[in-house]
């Protein structure tokens, strides 16, 4: 049987897998997405950690937010693709990053958020909601 939403790495020493729903699917343009993915955003979709299943071992890299809460990222030590995020206001629910999807027709946005901060070369869907968040610099 096949996951409902599956992933991996580049190099494939790392994969995923998850059975339901995502509870959350955003486009985060903050800049430190912008930063650790060298683009103008991240795609991001969060799930209750009890559903996820990985296989292979991620390696971690943390920061502190604006906010004050503390991100982790975790990407692969082979190839370095950044695959999943911890957040510590919200532990038992972990990201996981949209582009590393095996279908792509899977991750379906809902909001733009950290629109403050974006990109000025950042198009973004005039069709999605928007949430400003504090603009960085």
């Amino acid at each position: 049987m096949n996951a409902k939403y599956s992933g991996g790495c580049l190099c494939g020493g790392i994969s995923y897998s998850v059975d339901i729903e995502p509870v959350f699917t955003g486009n985060c343009h903050c800049k430190d997405c912008q930063r650790s993915s060298g683009s103008a955003f991240i795609p991001a979709m969060i799930f209750p950690e009890k559903d996820v299943v990985i296989s292979g071992e991620a390696r971690w890299f943390e920061s502190q937010a604006d906010s004050g809460n503390i991100n982790k990222r975790g990407f692969c030590q082979n190839c370095g693709s950044q695959l999943f995020a911890r957040f510590s206001h919200m532990p038992e629910k972990p990201g996981i990053k949209a582009g590393t999807l095996n279908d792509s027709l899977d991750y379906v946005p809902r909001l733009d958020f950290y629109v403050g901060s974006a990109a000025p070369w950042d198009f973004m869907n005039p069709e999605l909601p928007k949430k400003q968040g504090p603009a960085q610099n």
